[in-house]
């Protein structure tokens, strides 16, 4: 396979305006949760159910999309995502209570299927020795977009906490347009999977592709672990910055875009640069041990200065997914790369239903919620945990692969 140049630039500029929209949202939304459900502590119980509503249709949804993708090619389901998210933007920016937010969210939930059809993009039109490096490509598009998003959302949002939805809406929107009139198909008709029947289209079937390749099935316990952790941070960043530093969404926002600058960084120029000096097997762990970084620095953090301090532990910490995903790419099957990335997404969002409930009930609990002891880093301490037992798990399944399997084809060494 010869990589498509103009193909790769398509994606990664879809990806970008969809991240963007995205970051519009994240500085304000538990800010209009509180707001609508009356107090601080009732706030932060609801996010964690908003985001896990989210979860649940993503679970159900995201795979179905997935091998939809396989089987009629990527642009027709990219764009009804699309078309999905701009309508759950609209519903947020008129809700008037906290039903309407949900119904918002399961909306988002059905069609956000970006980043599973975005990652199977790049594998369509990337070489296998280069699938790595492409991915690393994807993930500084979305720091650019978590750069551009959430600085501009909260900017907006102190003019008035639904004004980024509407722009987040109009975003997409321009997305979608692009997508339908630039964007092109990257799957050709004769490397489309099997035809649709009941049993392929059951959302829990595609979960069996984790367990029909050895890589993903021995990293199944890491994705739930890393996933857990993952959901902390996603959960509570604002919630833990407006109690404790009393921010406010334009603050969130510029720290937000910061963290998307020093996540660019990362991704364009160091991810190439690790896998080169570090190998594989190397890049990955060290990514995850700056995860760890992250969850610790944060647990104790009552000052900008760590706050922001954690942001570059946290933008390290993306040296290990671009890796992981290359690895797993270059031994799945060409027509499986969709219902494969499907499975992990799935997985991911099947974690996400439990994640932003725990992590938002222990951030309430500590916070005001009849602790004996105030403690707001503690849903941060726990990501930690589940962070350490992530990357002990990935280190031993790194040590079980044969040195040749953990290398980056091409000629890259493994250690």
């Amino acid at each position: 396979m010869r990589q498509r140049p103009a193909a790769l630039i398509f994606i990664l500029a879809t990806a970008l305006i969809d991240v963007m929209g995205i970051g519009l949202i994240i500085p304000v939304l538990p800010g209009l949760v509180k707001e609508l459900a009356g107090s601080e502590v009732a706030g932060a119980h609801f996010v964690g159910w908003l985001t896990a509503a989210y979860a649940v249709m993503q679970f159900l949804c995201a795979p179905i999309l997935g091998t939809l993708s396989d089987r009629y090619g990527r642009r027709p389901v990219l764009l009804l995502s699309l078309l999905g998210m701009a309508f759950d933007y609209v519903l947020l920016y008129v809700a008037p209570s906290l039903g309407w937010l949900l119904l918002g969210r399961i909306v988002a939930g059905v069609t956000g299927a970006s980043l599973t059809v975005a990652n199977a993009y790049i594998a369509d039109v990337s070489p296998p020795e280069d699938r790595a490096k492409n991915f690393g490509l994807l993930g500084a598009t979305f720091g650019v977009g978590f750069i551009l998003g959430p600085a501009l959302g909260g900017f907006l949002g102190d003019f008035g906490l639904r004004l980024p939805f509407l722009a987040a809406a109009g975003l997409t929107l321009l997305n979608f347009l692009y997508g339908l009139f630039v964007l092109p198909e990257s799957l050709p008709a004769s490397a489309r999977g099997q035809r649709l029947s009941r049993r392929n289209l059951n959302p829990f079937t595609p979960l069996k592709a984790l367990g029909e390749y050895t890589i993903t099935r021995n990293l199944a316990g890491t994705f739930v672990l890393l996933g857990l952790a993952g959901q902390v941070v996603f959960s509570t960043w604002v919630l833990y910055t407006e109690a404790v530093l009393n921010w406010s969404p334009a603050q969130n926002g510029l720290a937000l875009a910061v963290f998307g600058l020093l996540t660019a960084g990362v991704q364009a120029g160091l991810i190439g640069r690790a896998m080169a000096v570090l190998g594989e097997r190397r890049t990955i762990l060290l990514g995850l041990v700056m995860s760890i970084g992250e969850f610790l620095v944060l647990s104790v953090a009552r000052t900008s200065f760590l706050l922001y301090l954690s942001l570059i532990f946290g933008a390290l910490g993306g040296l290990a997914n671009p890796a992981i995903q290359g690895l797993i790419s270059r031994q799945v099957k060409e027509t499986e790369q969709g219902r494969v990335m499907g499975a992990i997404t799935s997985l991911n969002s099947l974690v996400g239903v439990v994640g932003p409930i725990l992590a938002t009930a222990v951030f309430a609990y500590f916070n005001g919620g009849g602790a004996p002891l105030r403690f707001p880093g503690a849903a941060f301490l726990m990501g930690a945990v589940f962070a350490i037992l992530g990357t002990l798990l990935v280190w031993a399944v790194l040590r079980r692969m044969p040195r040749q399997s953990a290398s980056v084809a091409g000629g890259v060494n493994g250690d």
